[in-house]
């Protein structure tokens, strides 16, 4: 662990016998936890550019495979920003996760779009790093302390967002998101007003998802099957299905479920014939005034 310069464990539910891709891998930590949750038919990858960080996590490899009973762990030495340089297929991983290390690469649309190029259709990048409530000043950026902490190569959440579907990731989804406190006083001088937060995103590899979450009269009902979750399933911060229960859905939603691994964990209704307009509470509302104040008069059409 005194080698290990992560923030916190950042890996998603339901992972048996998938193909993943650590970015950022450090001193392998992540990277033996998910071996074990993706089992003997699963595959991990880490890769990271700094060759001390490389040899501590190889070192580990024979004591996992003997502990586990299966060796499915392999480091790789690589640029996050030129993922295609790796050797990895494009359109061979189920699953990328990355822990507090995105936001410290100069070119993250390039990150992002490496991820999409290296996913298979229904996969996802789940990861979790630190973003702020406004664009950073350039002299922020350059300041190697802020950096060094991981504050000054935060992107604006709403770049953020714009990048990702730019990339093809249409619908980012938020899972948890907590503010960040800065106790530095010096620190705290250089940031001002900036406020900082850590974010744990997910965002599927699913070319049909909507700019915004359609109302098609669907719904879903969770099984209760995913280990550790039986009594619920949560996908993001406001989508929580509990087992047993029916929860329409809007569109994109319902292709997050139907169109990845999590598709024998539920049972669906609905198809997308018939469009009942924006799903309410999930894809914003209507951007103009829908009561009729004097219900004797209306509107011209033009």
């Amino acid at each position: 662990m005194s080698k290990y310069y992560g923030c916190g464990l950042t890996i998603p539910t339901n992972l048996e016998g998938l193909r993943v891709l650590d970015l950022g891998s450090g001193s392998g930590r992540d990277c033996y936890v998910a071996s074990k949750l993706v089992g003997k038919n699963g595959h991990v990858i880490g890769v990271d550019m700094t060759d001390e960080q490389l040899r501590v996590a190889d070192a580990h490899k024979d004591f996992h495979a003997e502990k586990f009973g299966f060796a499915n762990v392999e480091f790789q030495k690589g640029n996050i920003e030129e993922l295609g340089k790796l050797e990895i297929e494009k359109e061979s991983l189920d699953l990328i996760i990355s822990n507090c290390v995105i936001n410290l690469a100069t070119d993250k649309k390039a990150v992002l779009q490496g991820a999409y190029d290296l996913l298979k259709e229904g996969g996802e990048i789940y990861f979790s790093d630190v973003y702020s409530d406004r664009r950073i000043p350039q002299d922020l950026v350059d300041d190697p302390v802020l950096y060094g902490e991981c504050l000054s190569g935060a992107l604006y959440w709403n770049d953020f967002l714009a990048i990702s579907k730019d990339v093809g990731f249409l619908d980012p989804r938020t899972v948890s998101s907590n503010r960040i406190t800065i106790e530095d006083e010096e620190l705290m001088e250089k940031v001002g007003n900036i406020n900082f937060y850590s974010v744990t995103y997910r965002l599927m590899k699913l070319p049909k998802l909507e700019s915004d979450c359609e109302d098609y009269g669907q719904a879903v009902r969770y099984k209760g099957t995913i280990d550790h979750n039986k009594d619920a399933f949560e996908l993001d911060d406001h989508h929580l299905f509990e087992a047993g229960r029916i929860k329409t859905v809007c569109g994109n939603t319902y292709m997050m479920l139907q169109d990845t691994r999590f598709k024998e964990h539920f049972d669906f209704w609905g198809d997308f014939s018939t469009h009942y307009g924006i799903f309410e509470g999930c894809g914003g509302s209507a951007p103009f005034n829908t009561e009729n104040t004097n219900s004797d008069e209306t509107a011209p059409c033009c």
